[in-house]
Parts: structure tokens; C-alpha cells; sequence
């Protein structure tokens, strides 16, 4: 099914007043495996971060007390995208080149591998936990969007009716429902996580592409618009939409973002060198200042909020794993 969107009166593509800066603290960590493409940390319970290497095909985990790296070789051409750690400290991570979804014990480095039931859908791509500890996930080239059911194993797999829509970023709601980017299209779409029906939703300007999404407190959901330059917000209960335009316009390329305890979207501009880590005040509607990468970036590509030390996590292009200390509001 498709719902097609409108602009809110009176906020379509409006600029964005700014507040006093609120710049996040960077810091980066070359990471020793060499144009490996360390990316989409994520915080273990022990407070460890977890990352992949695209490239380098392996999972690594980096002790944040004595700045120490581990790694756990995976097969060749595994090409590792995404993972995920359990509460038990098991890391799920998407074998996006081989078609599965692997689970690696880190007392052993033992490796279970959950395989896609269609043996067409070669990319597992980004995974997210819901409340039950089941994972969603998208396959952007396969075009759809699936659930392991982590106790029995079980893989469902849903197909995205428009043709190359290719689902991206993802991210589950309060009711447990999970949300998505549709990258090759001007949509977001979701799933009801009870009878699998799948809706899409076509934001109102056809030349929007979504690549990454956020959710805030108040169940709206935000997306960058990687081709346009926009940072969009949508009411998955009224089904308004608004953007703004990001402060690097259309050359923006927003890639990575992730919202913090505070309502605030963090989003990262990849077409400017060095990218730009950008805040925006969902409450205010504002932006709230910018933050060079110290390295670089290359391109961050997806990033983990830690609630517990106000901190965001990223793996970018330039080799490095890196800490962005997110400021508090100013008063």
C-alpha cells in the first residue's frame, strides 16, 4: 500500500534559525587493519565498542579504558555491514556479501550463521533489536525487509512492492513496529510486526532519496535526504511532513544520524571534507551548531548514541573509530 504525503503549510524547505552553538567533542582512534572500513559501532553493556570492517571483513571490539582493539576474523568476502550486541554479549552482526546473519560468541569466537530462506537475498543490511530482542532488518539490493526471530532461528522476509526501492536505514518504534528508508525512492515504508503487511509512504518532492532515519520521544520519525540536502521530519500519526534544508545545502549528502535523549537530531554532512557533524533542536526546530571531523571522515555512515555517557559513536572512511561527546543544551 501507498500513502501519498504533503508538505505542512508554511514550513515546506523554510531556513532554520540557529541557536548558540552546542558543537559536540570529537575524538578519533586509527583503527590498525589498514583501509578495512570501520563502521556502525555499537555500545556493549560492559561498555566495550563493537564495530565491523566492510573491507576488511572481520567484527573488532575496542576497550574504551585502554584504548586497546580486538579483532575476530570472519571469512573472506563476508563483508560485514552492520551489527547489533544482545544483553548476553552475543554481537549479531549482517554478513551483507554472503547472504546471512551471524552470531559470534566472544568467549570463543564461535560463529552461528542464520541464513536468508531465499537464496536470492544476498545483503543483509542494517539490523535493529525490538523489545522481545527479535531483529528486524533491511536488504537494500533484495528489496526487502526481514525478521529473525532470535529463539527458534526463523528468518520472514517482506517484500517491498516498488521495484529497486532498496530499504535502508531502520529503526522500531514504541509499539515495536519497525520503520525504513526506501533509498531508491521518495518513500518511507513500515511494517506491522503483526500481520507483516507492508505500507509505504511517498514524501511530497519526488526527487527526495532517504537514507538514514531517526526517532524521537514524541514518535516522529526523521530522515536526511541524501540527494536534496534535507533534514525531514515525518508524523507517522498525522502523516505531515516538514524539512529544513541542512546548513551545507544541497551538497550536504547527509549520510549517518541518530537522535539523543534530549530530542535532538545529530546528523553527519558527508559531501563537504571534512564532514560535518550537524544538531538540530526537534523542540526548537533549530539547528543548533556544527563540528568538523577531526580525520576527515571520508564518510560517516551510520552512528550508536550511548545514553549512559551522552555519547555518539561512528566508524568512518578515514580508517578511524570515533567519539563525538554530544554537549549539553544550552540554558
Amino acid at each position: 500500500m501507498i500513502a501519498r504525503l504533503a508538505l505542512a503549510t508554511g514550513a515546506a524547505l523554510a531556513l532554520a534559525p540557529t541557536l548558540p552553538a552546542q558543537q559536540p567533542s570529537i575524538s578519533e582512534w586509527p583503527v590498525p587493519w589498514e583501509r578495512s572500513r570501520p563502521r556502525d559501532p555499537y555500545v556493549a553493556g560492559d561498555g566495550r565498542v563493537w564495530f565491523v570492517g566492510q573491507q576488511g571483513h572481520y567484527v573488532a571490539v575496542f576497550d574504551t579504558t585502554s584504548h586497546q582493539f580486538r579483532r575476530y576474523d570472519l571469512d573472506p568476502g563476508t563483508g560485514p555491514h552492520n551489527l547489533l550486541v544482545d544483553p548476553q554479549g552475543a554481537v549479531w552482526f549482517s554478513g551483507n556479501l554472503v547472504g546471512y546473519i551471524g552470531r559470534l560468541d566472544p568467549r570463543d569466537g564461535h560463529i552461528t550463521r542464520y541464513p536468508m530462506p531465499d537464496s536470492t537475498i544476498r545483503d543483509p543490511h542494517t539490523l535493529v533489536f525490538d523489545s522481545h530482542g527479535d531483529i528486524w532488518f533491511t536488504a537494500q539490493v533484495g528489496n526487502v525487509v526481514g525478521k529473525l526471530t532470535v529463539a527458534s532461528g526463523e528468518i520472514r522476509l517482506v517484500r517491498v512492492p516498488t521495484p529497486n526501492a532498496r530499504p535502508y536505514g531502520i529503526v522500531i518504534d514504541r509499539t515495536d513496529r519497525p520503520w525504513f528508508d526506501l533509498f531508491g525512492t521518495n518513500k518511507i515504508g513500515t511494517v506491522d510486526p503483526r500481520t507483516f503487511q507492508l505500507t509505504e509512504y511517498e514524501l511530497p518532492r519526488a526527487a527526495a532519496r532517504p537514507r538514514r532515519i531517526a526517532l524521537t520521544s514524541d514518535g516522529a520519525l526523521w530522515y536526511g535526504d541524501y540527494t536534496g540536502g534535507y533534514l525531514g521530519r515525518f508524523d507517522p500519526v498525522t502523516h505531515q511532513v516538514r524539512e529544513w534544508p541542512l546548513p551545507a545545502g544541497a551538497a550536504a549528502r547527509p549520510y549517518a544520524m541518530m537522535s539523543d535523549d534530549r530530542d535532538r537530531v545529530w546528523v553527519v554532512e558527508t559531501g563537504v571534507q571534512p564532514n560535518q557533524f550537524v544538531g538540530f533542536d526537534t523542540h526548537t526546530l533549530q539547528f543548533i551548531g556544527a563540528a568538523p571531523v577531526p580525520s576527515g571522515g571520508g564518510a560517516v555512515r551510520h552512528m550508536f548514541y550511548d545514553r549512559r555517557t551522552q555519547t555518539i559513536w561512528f566508524g568512518s572512511d578515514a580508517n578511524t573509530l570515533g567519539r563525538a561527546r554530544v554537549a549539553p543544551p544550552v540554558p
